[in-house]
């Protein structure tokens, strides 16, 4: 069996100014939309959803990457600039959901959120953590670090606002349903960044040839064309 493999595509200087700008433009739109929000929680339509306590966690977690990279004296190395807009954009995506109302004026938004954001998390961790590894590896560090943080969440939202709340009586089902929303989250981070260095550590001009039984047969190089 054949796989021709795809030219290995490295982000150029137009992507690279694009996650910096998504980055930077997050984290002050999150800033803004938290000020606003501690003045006037209704605002957000996050009255009695803790919002005080979000106005706290989320700049922590949103700016946790940049304050470890200038303690550790990191400014001669690369920035984990897409690691920062994942953690960024979680948290972004929270309050700006809440803000548009998507999660009571869409039925399923609230599951989305669970899925991605775990992913978020977990990619983060994984690009922060390893530079390479096989698919059960970077499965473990995501699975372990995105259950924990979508275990923690769990654990927020009970203690900070679902035990007053209508929301109890179906806090079980609700919670089983994220944590295994999460998971899935993880699992997809794991299969998306494993895939996403396998094609970039192939060179271009290399066609793999892969017997039935999925082992490697030889390789060959290819002719420029």
């Amino acid at each position: 069996m054949t796989y021709e493999v795809a030219a290995r595509h490295r982000p150029g200087r137009s992507w690279s100014d694009a996650i910096v700008f998504l980055d930077l433009a997050a984290k002050m739109l999150l800033v803004l939309l938290l000020i606003r929000v501690t003045l006037d929680p209704t605002w957000g339509n996050l009255e009695g959803k803790a919002p005080f306590a979000r106005a706290v966690l989320y700049p922590m977690l949103a700016f946790v990457i940049p304050v470890v990279w200038a303690v550790r004296g990191r400014g001669d190395s690369y920035y984990p600039w897409v690691a920062d807009l994942l953690v960024t954009a979680a948290c972004f995506g929270d309050i700006l959901g809440n803000r548009l109302d998507l999660y009571d004026a869409i039925v399923w938004f609230d599951d989305v959120s669970h899925f991605a954001a775990t992913g978020q998390f977990s990619a983060a961790a994984v690009l922060l953590t390893m530079h390479h590894g096989t698919f059960g590896q970077v499965l473990e560090r995501a699975i372990a670090i995105g259950m924990t943080c979508s275990i923690g969440w769990e654990l927020f939202e009970y203690f900070s606002f679902v035990t007053r709340s209508s929301e109890l009586r179906w806090a079980y089902r609700d919670t089983i349903g994220d944590l295994t929303l999460g998971w899935l989250g993880s699992f997809t981070a794991a299969a998306v960044i494993t895939a996403y260095w396998r094609l970039t550590q192939m060179p271009s001009n290399v066609r793999l040839e892969i017997d039935a039984r999925g082992t490697d047969d030889e390789v060959h190089p290819r002719a420029a064309t």
